[in-house]
């Protein structure tokens, strides 16, 4: 995707904030974080759910593959005004439902009033409330996927 359209909702700014703010989450924690932007769905994603391509997406980066099974990914459809919130099983046996979608409602809100850093760093910062209370660094902890922002 051309970051020209992806400026409308984060600067490169906003971008490096993003991903120090990811890096600085996981060393406090043994979970995993991705953040995937794209503009909208393609043609052949719009005949699946948000849900299906995230679910897709978070395969393709392999985040399946944690030792401990702690991956998250906040996947971002802007001009679709959708997202998603996938973790693997690690994270769900711990997490509830309710706190991921009380998450998104908080992700909802900032994306209403077009406040699109602020709300993925309150997003993160509820994350890491749960990861870090949960999901300890280990002693040999490292990190185990990118902290880089894919842009689709």
């Amino acid at each position: 995707m051309p970051m020209n359209n992806l400026k409308k909702f984060i600067s490169n700014e906003d971008l490096t904030a993003i991903q120090n703010h990811i890096a600085e989450i996981e060393k406090q924690t043994s979970g995993e974080i991705r953040i995937c932007f794209k503009m909208h769905r393609g043609w052949a994603e719009k005949k699946k759910t948000p849900k299906e391509n995230a679910v897709k997406e978070f395969h393709k980066l392999g985040m399946q593959n944690t030792s401990l099974k702690t991956g998250i990914l906040l996947y971002i459809l802007f001009n679709d005004r959708m997202f998603e919130i996938v973790a693997d099983e690690g994270i769900n046996s711990k997490i509830s439902g309710s706190k991921w979608e009380i998450i998104k409602s908080h992700l909802s809100g900032e994306f209403r009033n077009e406040k699109y850093k602020e709300g993925i760093l309150k997003a993160l910062d509820e994350m890491k409330e749960v990861l870090v209370k949960e999901f300890p660094p280990l002693d040999n902890d490292r990190n185990e996927l990118s902290n880089d922002i894919v842009i689709e």
